[in-house]
């Protein structure tokens, strides 16, 4: 069977993993939230770099013929290292500017994200090589992870961070809304709900795990089924996380403590 072992700062990359299991409904999911450490956002690269090197070593213990990195942040500090050290497939994220720059017709681009994502290399590379003429107007968000880590999806100081963050990007004429960081999927409606229903909200997920399809089939042709067996993991409180996760996943889920933290 194909085994995906998946990883995020906490729990947001189940928004990835989701996508990942409509896409490839029989493969075998291990997700792991460091939720002990989250945000990632505010780490330094070399920290989360560390992170993720530990993470996907358990992951690879664990049998994961294919490693995706459900976050930005993590993407952007860890990618190219865990693809020098690991001969297995690793799939990252980025946030969505190539669609959002075809999807926006004001013109003009906002960008919802950690602040480590807005002022990492990789996303530079991505503004210089897709934006074009489109205006992007970026807006670092803290706070806005640690209310999607408690489950606070539609309380009064998720929506007042979603007010104030969206205001500067509305007020520029943005009429397309990168979510930079997969914990705001859990986040949309009520971005929709503050910001009007006629804007719209890009998402990667479904990208990535199209991606990781591919290289799956390109790959490993002989591992694309399996038991649909998933597997979840955290670093912080198997309590908190089994309430947040099995709200968030759509079913109860049973999360276990990481062996290391």
């Amino acid at each position: 069977m194909a085994t995906i072992g998946v990883f995020d700062s906490g729990v947001g990359g189940l928004s990835v993993l989701q996508h990942i299991r409509q896409i490839l409904p029989h493969a075998r999911l291990i997700y792991v939230a460091d939720s002990a450490h989250v945000p990632y956002g505010d780490k330094s690269a070399h920290y989360i770099e560390q992170r993720a090197v530990a993470l996907t070593r358990f992951l690879v213990k664990q049998g994961a013929d294919a490693i995706v990195i459900a976050c930005n942040t993590a993407t952007a500090a860890a990618a190219a290292t865990l693809r020098r050290e690991f001969s297995i497939p690793v799939i990252g994220m980025e946030p969505a500017v190539k669609p959002a720059v075809a999807a926006t017709k004001s013109g003009v681009v906002g960008v919802l994200a950690t602040i480590g994502t807005l002022e990492s290399a990789r996303f530079a590379a991505l503004l210089e090589r897709y934006a074009g003429d489109v205006g992007i107007v970026t807006q670092g968000c803290p706070g806005l992870v640690e209310q999607v880590e408690t489950g606070d999806l539609h309380g009064i100081r998720t929506r007042e961070l979603i007010e104030r963050y969206t205001a500067p990007l509305l007020s520029r004429g943005a009429d397309t809304l990168i979510l930079g960081c997969t914990h705001y999927p859990f986040l949309a409606p009520l971005i929709r709900e503050v910001a009007g229903e006629r804007i719209t909200l890009i998402d990667t997920g479904e990208a990535v795990a199209r991606h990781l399809q591919r290289r799956l089939l390109a790959e490993l042709p002989e591992r694309t089924s399996g038991d649909a067996s998933a597997q979840f993991f955290t670093t912080g409180d198997e309590t908190q996380a089994t309430r947040i996760m099995s709200v968030l996943w759509g079913n109860a889920v049973e999360v276990r403590p990481l062996p290391f933290t």
